[in-house]
């Protein structure tokens, strides 16, 4: 079963904390990967978002799922280190919530690709805590050479 740590992950995405989203990599094949974002409540987000009711935003899951994304993309096209490469948003579709995210949460992230027409992607994704779902969508996403 292929993993990868976060120091693997940094290799691949440009993302730094607080905006790094994906912690691990516990499996993953050309089309499908399956990672962990830990909700820890030393976030910066809940500092406001609830002050009394701390939520994980959902456009936090949701970039957590396109940084998944993005992962399974750069290990499909056999690059595992591009330090001058960011992917970015080129649509979402599809995107449902149906569960609040709280600190001490483990969000498990399963993504699989779609489709892959020159530089754009199309995946799907769910995101779920203790095996229930919490969020899916489908997006686009590209990248770009700095």
């Amino acid at each position: 079963m292929p993993s990868l740590n976060i120091n693997q992950i940094q290799e691949i995405l440009p993302h730094r904390y607080p905006m790094l989203m994906v912690d691990r990599v516990l499996d993953y094949n050309d089309d499908w990967l399956l990672a962990v974002k830990n909700v820890t409540y030393n976030e910066p987000v809940f500092e406001g978002h609830f002050p009394h009711w701390p939520i994980f935003p959902g456009v936090l899951i949701i970039e957590s799922m396109v940084q998944a994304s993005a992962i399974m993309a750069s290990l499909a096209e056999g690059v595992v280190s591009r330090s001058n490469v960011v992917y970015l948003f080129a649509g979402i579709d599809k995107t449902r919530f149906k569960g609040p995210v709280k600190p001490g949460d483990r969000l498990v992230i399963e993504t699989r690709a779609l489709k892959k027409r020159a530089k754009i992607f199309k995946a799907a994704a769910t995101a779920s805590v203790d095996e229930k779902v919490v969020c899916s969508s489908e997006f686009l996403f590209t990248y770009q050479e700095l």
